[in-house]
This record gives structure tokens, sequence and C-alpha cells, in this order.
């Protein structure tokens, strides 16, 4: 085994992190082993995970059930081609993902990630039109402060200002946003709220086939929470308007949010819905686009009659059999009260925060705590701030915040939200982002 100075020191010279420069790297740190909540860094010390590694770990890590279903399943085969070819992982798991997904959505197209899921239902949403006969409506309407992933038609939907893709800007597809949903969840509704995207619509909607956004939780676009109404008024809409709703439930798909979709909070369904991190507990890569059978058919009943899409990890039998595992234990285990608890203690533990002068807001829904401040942190000073608590915490922007595994223990959640308070009261690792 390589020590720890020979791990960092070739990741150095070779790795490249995401959102990171290769010349003025961040800090990181070598993780040895993880198990339950907790990361081993090599020299000893243990970190609490509050990150749940890009949200997606939600039962922890090491878990016995899903360590058993890969097991077994690498035994069988890890991976076939999905062209010509099942197998029970992923025809179970397609069965019990239309059985779990809103309204009639019956049709599951398994692919790599959560953003080829974006891109998938995308495709779908342009081949569904063009089925129609009307090919011309091939563009999107979308929210300001979304975040989509980071491919090239999902950078496209993201905020085209306050995101992450401005870079790319003249070489992405144009895409039409209207104004992000300005209610906040629990807030009071108001109808006004929607005017300028009817507007919008009105305007370009010849032009439009769908609209996506992300239900209830806007994710890495800015942590922003907002009233169920906005996506029962939005229903409606595209109804009237005749184009396609495509929910993102990436980041809130499979119980994040409190409910176990975003859309539930809203009792409403898409017509296409893009799922991903979470769905095998944070062991493999997958996704998966889920459609109503009117949009499967529609799409098959025209030239050249099939979708045109095919990854080459399509329905990997590993991937799925630990997704079909990590359901099972969603099923069985007392989910929804442990998302209820954290949620509790993080309002109860985070809500000082809010009297800190450069603290502009602090919110928390399901499994979900943001401190949002009126700056940009320092990441290598608050990073180091938080690994010297004993806490792995992953700010961005001006959000300090934190997406748990749901099986996380009181005491651990509390060792988080302390740490989390005691960085942003220290202001050390903000007050230089001034």
């Amino acid at each position: 085994m390589q020590n720890t100075n020979d791990v960092l020191a070739m990741d150095r010279r070779h790795a490249w992190h995401p959102y990171a420069s290769v010349t003025e790297p961040l800090p990181v740190y070598d993780v040895v082993s993880a198990s339950g909540v907790r990361l081993t860094l090599a020299d000893g010390r243990e970190l609490v995970d509050g990150m749940a590694s890009w949200w997606c770990a939600v039962h922890g890590y090491n878990h016995p059930a899903l360590n058993r279903a890969a097991e077994a399943q690498l035994g069988k085969m890890a991976h076939v081609m999905f062209g010509g070819i099942t197998h029970e992982p992923a025809a179970r798991l397609c069965a019990r993902l239309a059985e779990l997904a809103p309204g009639d959505l019956n049709r599951v197209f398994l692919c790599d990630s959560g953003s080829v899921s974006v891109e998938v239902a995308m495709k779908m949403a342009m081949q569904y039109m063009a089925a129609r006969g009307d090919s011309r409506r091939c563009r999107f309407l979308t929210v300001r402060r979304g975040y989509h992933g980071d491919t090239f038609h999902a950078m496209s939907v993201c905020d085209p200002v306050n995101g992450m893709h401005s870079l790319f800007a003249g070489a992405l597809p144009k895409q039409y946003f209207a104004p992000e949903p300005s209610v906040p969840f629990g807030g009071e509704w108001n109808e006004a709220e929607l005017a300028p995207l009817v507007d919008l619509l009105e305007q370009k909607g010849d032009d439009i086939c769908a609209m996506i956004l992300e239900p209830v939780v806007q994710g890495a676009g800015g942590m922003r929470f907002y009233h169920p109404e906005y996506l029962r008024r939005l229903r409606d809409i595209c109804d009237r308007a005749g184009i396609l709703l495509i929910f993102d439930e990436i980041a809130t798909g499979f119980g994040r949010s409190g409910e176990f979709w975003g859309a539930d909070h809203a009792g409403v369904a898409p017509d296409i819905m893009c799922v991903g991190k979470a769905i095998t507990g944070g062991y493999m890569a997958l996704g998966a686009t889920i459609a109503t059978d009117h949009v499967a058919e529609t799409i098959c009943s025209a030239d050249p009659g099939l979708f045109m899409h095919g990854p080459t990890f399509m329905g990997n039998p590993l991937a799925c059999a630990v997704a079909n595992a990590s359901l099972d234990l969603l099923e069985s285990d007392p989910w929804r009260p442990r998302v209820a608890a954290i949620e509790s203690q993080m309002r109860r533990e985070l809500s000082p925060c809010a009297e800190l002068p450069h603290v502009a807001d602090v919110r928390v829904l399901g499994a979900i705590g943001v401190i949002e401040l009126d700056r940009p942190v320092v990441m290598a000073e608050i990073q180091r701030q938080f690994v010297e608590r004993g806490v792995w915490v992953r700010p961005f922007g001006k959000l300090v915040y934190v997406m748990p595994p749901y099986v996380m223990e009181q005491n651990d959640l509390s060792l988080l939200t302390s740490a989390m308070c005691d960085v942003v009261r220290d202001d050390n690792g903000i007050r230089q982002g001034a």
C-alpha cells in the first residue's frame, strides 16, 4: 500500500479534480476508508460526512446490504450490453421506478448519470415534437437559478448569469429563462409569481418543446426552496401551451426533501422525469429518464421509429443490482421519520446563525441545511477549518450547506451543525472573500 505522501504526490502531479485548478490547487485529503457516516483519512483522523458524497450516499458508507448486492451480482456478471439483451436487475429496477414514480411515468430509460439523464430528457422532448410534426419546437423554457448538470444541453438550461457555465455561453443552445420562483417554501402564495413565465410562453411558445426545472428545491444553483403551488400552476400552464413538463429530480429524488420525490410536495406529475445521485445509495454511477407511455409511444410512432440514444453502460447489471438493494432499504427502513428528525434538529441548531451580521439567510428542508452568506467563502481556508473540527463540509460560493446521510445520528449531526456555526461565526474563511 502506498503511503499518503506518495498518494498525494501522485494526485498533485496527475489528478485534475472537479471545479479545480492544476496551477493553484485546493488542498485534498487522502481518504482510505469510509463506514457509516464517517470518512477515515490516511493519518487516522475521522470526518463526519455532511455531504453524503455530493448527496448520493443516503444510507451511509459500507452498508452491509448494499455490499452484499454488489458482491452477489459481481459473481454473475459485472456488465453486459443492454442493446438486445436484458437481465433481472435492470428489468426489476425499471419496473420498480415506474411503480414509484408519480403519475403515469411508465417508461424507464437507464443511463450513466444525472447529467446524461437530463440530456436524454431533452432529446426525448425534441424528438417528441418532431414526431408530432412540430420540429420547429426545439427550444426549452426554464427558470433562473437552476442547475441541471455539466454536459452541453444540460448546461444550456442552467442559470446563464449566476451559474457555473458562462464561459461556454457562445457555444450553447439558446434557451428561454423565466425569473426563478420567489415565493419561499412555506410562504404565502402569490399568483403574480407566474405572470412573467406566462408572458414568455405567449411570445415564444411556438419555439418551445418543454419546460424543465427542479421541483421545490433548486440545488447547486443556490439551494433555494420554493412554494409547491408553483408546480401545480405550472402543470396547467404547460398543458394549455401544449409543451412537455420535465422535472429534474436528481437531487430531490429518493427522500432528500422529506417526500420521496420533490414533486410529491405539490401532488403533480411531469411528462418526463430525471433521476440519479441517490439511486444506488452512492455506490455506482447510474441515472434514469422516466417518461409517460404517451411520450414514448409518440416518439416511436414516427420516423425513425425509435429513440435515438444508447449509452454503452446503459442498464449496467452491477449498478442496477445495487440500486434495487438501495430501494429495498428505502422501503424497509424508516427513512421518512429519520429525515424529519434531521430537519427538526438542523432547524433548531442552525437557526442562531441567522443573527450573525454576514449571514443572509438560514433555511432547512428535509435533510438539507443551508447557511447563505453575504459574500463568497475562501474555499481553501474554510475547508481546512471544517477538517480541523472533524467534519467534511464542502461549501460553494456563498453557501455553507449540508446534505447528510439519512442514517446520521443526533450526536454526529450536532457535530456538523456546531462546526457550521463555529466556522461561520469565526469568519476567517469568509472575511478574506469580501
